[in-house]
This record gives C-alpha cells, sequence and structure tokens, in this order.
C-alpha cells in the first residue's frame, strides 16, 4: 500500500491466519519503523471486520508512514514507564496481541516481554521478531531472550504451527499464552 514494511511475507500470511483465528481487540505493535506492518495490520483488522486498534510503539514516529483511522501512536522508548503504563491503559480488559520488532538486543528484548506480557489476551500471542539474527550474527537477541522469557513464566507457550513453512523470521518466537 505505498509504505515500506520489513517483514518476511510468510510471517505476514501467519500473521493474518492468526488475527483471524484470535479476533484481538488491538494489535500492539513495539517497533514500527515505516509503518508498513502497522497498515498491513489495520488492512487485516478491516478486512475481518473488526472494531480493533494498532497501537504503534516507536522510540520515534518521525519516518513513519501509514495513514489509517485504527492507528494510536504511542512514541518513547518501549521500556519507559510511562509508555508501558500508556500500552496498559490501551489494552485494559481488550483481548490483546502483542507483536515485538523493537531493539533485538537480548536484555531489552527480555526487558519488553516481562513488560509487555501482562496485557496478551487468553489464547493470543506474544510474538518475538527477528530471533533469525541470533541464528546469522551469533549474537544473544531474541531468541536468546524468548528462552530466558521462556524458563522464568508459565504462561506461554511457543506454537510451532506458527513456523511451517520452514522460514521465519521469528523462530521460537511466535509464543501463546495459555488460557
Amino acid at each position: 500500500m505505498g509504505v515500506r514494511a520489513l517483514k518476511n511475507p510468510l510471517d505476514a500470511w501467519i500473521y493474518q491466519e492468526l488475527l483471524c483465528r484470535v479476533r484481538p481487540d488491538v494489535v500492539v505493535e513495539l517497533g514500527s519503523a515505516y509503518g508498513g506492518s502497522t497498515l498491513f495490520f489495520c488492512h487485516m483488522l478491516d478486512l475481518l471486520g473488526l472494531d480493533a486498534e494498532v497501537v504503534s510503539v516507536d522510540h520515534t514516529h518521525a519516518e513513519f508512514k501509514a495513514v489509517h483511522s485504527r492507528i494510536v501512536k504511542v512514541t518513547g522508548d518501549t521500556r519507559d514507564p510511562d509508555v508501558v503504563a500508556r500500552v496498559r491503559e490501551l489494552t485494559t480488559e481488550r483481548n490483546a496481541m502483542v507483536i515485538h520488532d523493537a531493539s533485538h538486543e537480548a536484555d531489552i528484548v527480555l526487558q519488553d516481554l516481562r513488560n509487555y506480557a501482562p496485557v496478551v489476551g487468553p489464547g493470543n500471542y506474544l510474538i518475538v521478531e527477528d530471533g533469525v539474527r541470533d541464528y546469522i550474527a551469533g549474537l544473544p537477541g531474541p531468541v536468546t531472550a524468548v528462552e530466558k522469557f521462556l524458563a522464568e513464566s508459565d504462561g506461554f507457550e511457543p506454537d510451532p504451527e506458527c513456523e511451517r513453512f520452514l522460514l521465519s523470521f521469528n523462530p521460537k518466537g511466535f509464543l501463546k499464552r495459555r488460557s
């Protein structure tokens, strides 16, 4: 739709399946860059006829180009207590899906998972993107954070069905909240 999106198309396919299955009231996207994926989520929600918002959280929205009535921007560091509080306010008593595409440093991702996991609705997803970085760069990143998070939290489990196309930028990153 004319706005740059930095997503693997096979992961985008999984996203549309998950949106259809869990029918969230709100999608929280931590890290939005240009807004292409934000706009994608908005259009998927349009097609599903859902009355849902997409909360775009980014340290800056200077390069953000997406425009849609569903978008709610929250600008600031994902770990800032005011940002976390604002997202919690926007998701209170709503079935939320959270997609983490902010910093890919393991320690920061882990902090974000701890901060935003509580807003994810039962049966919904906390998705951690770009874990492929751990394998390509050989540095601790999203996969390392996911493994630590799962070791300390029994509220989520990986959903391997979301990786059935064998090429995902989000290995071990599709975490389903237990009911």
